[in-house]
């Protein structure tokens, strides 16, 4: 797929809980074996906010709220281009948080274990950028 094609549109879901952030440890490319929020690619026909609350169950096997947009970006992975939407996320059902999908792992990262991991890049400026980090 050519750089010039069209962006594949995705989303991201943020969660802080006690002062601590949820993060999965990607299983696939793009990204595979990095830190990163749950998130994916849009399904046809899906909205934003389903997409969300889909690929939080799917890869953290919470029930997910969809709440409001904290921002967008643009990344680039082996030539292909992402539009990835983040939303903010409530979830009730926090211990029963699971690795699931495409993900190896899960935490609920610190701000200090945050700087532990291996992230996905643009990851912690993105979060601080949209004030995700002030904790």
């Amino acid at each position: 797929m050519s750089s010039t094609a069209g962006p594949i549109c995705c989303v991201g879901a943020v969660l802080v809980r006690n002062q601590k952030i949820l993060l999965i440890q990607r299983k696939n490319s793009p990204a595979k074996n990095l830190w990163s929020i749950p998130g994916g690619r849009l399904n046809q026909g899906e909205s934003w906010q389903a997409a969300v609350e889909r690929e939080v169950r799917e890869e953290t096997a919470l029930v997910a709220s969809c709440g409001s947009l904290i921002g967008w970006v643009e990344r680039k992975y082996d030539d292909r281009r992402y539009l990835i939407a983040d939303f903010q996320i409530e979830a009730d059902n926090l211990e029963e948080a699971s690795p699931g999908d495409d993900a190896i792992d899960l935490v609920f990262a610190s701000r200090r274990q945050l700087g532990e991991l291996e992230l996905t890049p643009g990851l912690i400026e993105f979060l601080t950028q949209h004030t995700v980090l002030n904790f």
